[in-house]
């Protein structure tokens, strides 16, 4: 276990902190802190450090050392965590010093040079991490996807929507937010979300962590009208559920349950019940997906809470779909079918203008999906099939991804009915959509629908199915 920081001395500490040297501010990792208290922080930062098997004691003492400038560079524990914690930010990003200069070991004398160093680059305001995040070119995942990895590129037409290239250049760092910077960050999220139903999240995830830094260094500057700070504050984090759920959808489920935490956390500090609700029915959809239906339950439940007075009988019926799919995880049928009963009713009172923005995947088809999945947790094969048809057949053209998610799930609700040809058919209708998709998620359920017909190879369109998809996987 990594003990608790001693108070600075002379000598080098664990974490990098040295007595005798002047200690300057860590504005950088205070940025990165966002909107929480140091305590939140510290908690968030043992979470962390949970899911990826480190052990650190992080207290908001610690936090706030390494933000006075006191420890210069984590030890080793501390930065596999920040770095899990943030993907794609190197220690120097997160405004920590060299690990070798903290240490007191100088360069070899080989290396040294009488080149002067080069000038710090001009620092980037959020703004311009805006603009520009969707402008560069594609990036690699910043953590490894499990099972047949692949790392596409981003779709070709990943270009800076109008209005973000149009949002207004900051002026001095000490001028508060405005209209201009919570117009930007709500036009990310726009834009995110616009790709992903095209595209999938594959491509897409290394570039969304840019305008999601850049959105809580707006927090950290503050608005200069409450109007504006509730919508700084909604836009960061409904961006973090954005980004959480490319993180998801790409296999990456470590990432995206900080990402989803984060949320949750900035829901929390702006006593924002609409927010608190989101984060809620991700965290539970991701612990459904990751083996924790109990959790997923409890989240369901805690969302629906959040929920009550919304207004909104639509949000209350996908909120229902995420408990009833936790019950089906658990094998509990009948308080499953309760929920998938609830959720219809709910659904069938129709839409309302307090319905959610995000929400506007959400219809026959999303519902039909998600009942699907629910009977397929089950085993009960041939309802699961009924429903995926019924998604396939409803779902607006406009949302490529989930066209491909519900093909391949009719896919897989087929073979476990035993309808081996249709099965491959619909596989195979997936893989031509993938062409288009990139979805580790999708990817996943048919490697596991080619799992189960590999032993029906002697059927013609078996094998065709096979052939296809181990050719896909190679050439991913």
């Amino acid at each position: 276990m990594v003990p608790r920081d001693a108070p600075a001395s002379a000598t080098s500490t664990p974490d990098g902190a040295t007595a005798g040297a002047a200690s300057l501010p860590n504005a950088a990792f205070r940025r990165l802190r966002g909107p929480r208290s140091q305590a939140e922080f510290a908690a968030a930062v043992r979470r962390a450090a949970r899911e990826i098997g480190e052990r650190v004691c992080c207290d908001a003492r610690y936090v706030g050392r390494v933000e006075s400038g006191a420890i210069r560079c984590p030890n080793y524990a501390y930065e596999r965590v920040f770095r899990h914690m943030f993907p794609g930010v190197s220690l120097e990003e997160m405004g920590f010093s060299p690990r070798e200069a903290v240490r007191g070991r100088a360069p070899s004398r080989a290396g040294r040079s009488s080149t002067p160093p080069r000038p710090p680059a001009s620092p980037r305001t959020p703004q311009d991490v805006l603009r520009a995040a969707f402008l560069t070119g594609p990036t690699r995942p910043t953590s490894g996807v499990p099972g047949g990895a692949y790392a596409p590129t981003a779709p070709a037409d990943l270009t800076a929507p109008a209005d973000l290239t149009a949002a207004t250049a900051a002026s001095g760092a000490g001028r508060r937010v405005g209209e201009p910077e919570a117009d930007a960050v709500e036009a990310a999220v726009r834009r995110i979300r616009l790709l992903d139903d095209r595209h999938g999240a594959d491509g897409l995830y290394g570039r969304a962590t840019q305008p999601l830094r850049a959105a809580y260094g707006l927090l950290d500057r503050g608005a200069g009208r409450r109007s504006v700070s509730e919508r700084l504050h909604a836009g960061a984090g409904e961006l973090a559920i954005s980004v959480g759920w490319l993180a998801h959808d790409s296999g990456r489920l470590a990432d995206a349950r900080s990402l989803y935490s984060e949320a949750l956390a900035i829901a929390r500090v702006a006593d924002d019940a609409a927010l608190e609700a989101h984060a809620f029915a991700n965290i539970a959809f991701l612990a459904r997906d990751a083996g924790r239906p109990r959790e997923a339950v409890q989240a369901a439940q805690a969302a629906q809470r959040a929920a009550r007075g919304l207004t909104s009988p639509r949000l209350l019926s996908l909120l229902a779909l995420r408990e009833a799919g936790g019950w089906a995880g658990l094998g509990d049928r009948r308080a499953c079918e309760e929920a998938l009963r609830r959720a219809q009713r709910l659904y069938e009172r129709g839409s309302r203008d307090a319905d959610p923005e995000w929400m506007s995947f959400f219809g026959e088809a999303e519902l039909a999906g998600l009942e699907s999945q629910c009977w397929s947790a089950l085993g009960v094969w041939p309802r699961a099939a009924v429903y995926a048809r019924r998604a396939v057949a409803a779902q607006d053209p406009h949302f490529t991804r989930n066209i491909a998610l519900f093909t391949a799930e009719l896919a897989g609700d087929l073979a476990g009915c035993g309808a081996l040809d249709e099965a491959a058919s619909a596989g195979g209708r997936a893989l031509d959509l993938l062409s288009g998709v990139q979805s580790s998620r999708i990817r996943a359920m048919l490697t596991d629908t080619a799992r189960a017909l590999r032993p029906h190879r002697r059927s013609a369109p078996v094998a065709a199915f096979l052939s296809r998809h181990e050719a896909v996987t190679r050439s991913g």
